[in-house]
């Protein structure tokens, strides 16, 4: 993970540490919240279906984001559901304002897609490339 700027055509005005998660058509593609706290801002940007495994999926494919602002000490975690080749369609349950608990579905992508997580500079990534993860049991990084 490097520091970054979500690029999702609005600026954040701050800086983050982005850990990805790429779903292959094999794996389950629903969506959970991976802190508690409020939804402060959605957005979602229409765009490209290119592979999700690349770089680039972040910029130009279709996503949806989730600006979220953590209950415990107001920090914001930014969660951006990318569409892929074949997904073609994301779906997002929430809404601005709704209060999420951690682990608690909030939107689902349908077939090969990813997330793209954007955390505090401070948080210590507990992944590496390769890592296959699992839905509310895989601890991808902690916040101090």
């Amino acid at each position: 993970a490097i520091p970054s700027k979500p690029g999702l055509g609005l600026t954040l005005d701050r800086d983050a540490l982005k850990v990805s998660v790429f779903m292959n058509v094999f794996n389950v593609h629903s969506n959970r919240s991976p802190v508690d706290g409020e939804v402060v801002q959605r957005w979602y940007n229409p765009g490209k279906f290119v592979n999700a495994d690349l770089d680039k999926a972040s910029t130009e494919n279709e996503r949806n984001a989730l600006h979220i602002r953590m209950t415990d000490g107001g920090r914001d975690v930014t969660c951006v559901q990318v569409a892929g080749l074949i997904a073609r369609r994301i779906l997002c349950y929430v809404e601005t304002g709704v209060r999420l608990a951690r682990g608690q579905r909030y939107g689902f992508i349908r077939f090969g897609s990813r997330v793209d997580l954007y955390l505090p500079v401070d948080a210590r990534v507990k992944v590496t490339i390769g890592d296959k993860v699992r839905a509310t049991s895989t601890i991808l990084a902690e916040l101090p």
